[in-house]
């Protein structure tokens, strides 16, 4: 059964910088893309980063873009986003996600379609 786990989640002041990071079990993950995905109060749940677990190719939103950093670590399963210069804006719950499929496609596809969530964590930017 494939579990993930995110962790990292806070409270953290407005320009400061914060890591979340997602531990994946409970298979082997070649051939898949892990990613971050965010809702905020009253809001669609919305894409913010992704990465090939294989070839570590990388794809943002916009919104995060210069911002934040996604990378892996194989051996350990885990997947890690650096977020820096946060704004209140970037306030939200913060998903996990994991799916066989490129990372531009973990982006694009509709949430419900992919494969394994995380339950969550917050993160809250203060001013």
């Amino acid at each position: 059964q494939v579990q993930l786990v995110e962790s990292g989640g806070g409270l953290v002041q407005a320009g400061g910088s914060r890591r979340l990071t997602c531990a994946a079990s409970g298979r082997t993950f070649s051939g898949y893309s892990m990613g971050w995905f965010r809702q905020a109060p009253g809001k669609e749940r919305e894409y913010v980063a992704s990465i090939s677990l294989d070839t570590g190719f990388t794809y943002y939103a916009d919104s995060v873009l210069g911002r934040f950093t996604i990378s892996r670590d194989n051996a350990k399963d885990t997947v890690t986003l650096q977020m820096n210069s946060l704004k209140r804006e970037d306030t939200a719950v913060y998903y996990c996600v994991v799916d066989e499929t490129h990372p531009v496609s973990l982006a694009t596809m509709p949430p419900l379609r992919l494969d394994y969530w995380g339950k969550g964590t917050l993160v809250t930017v203060s001013s």
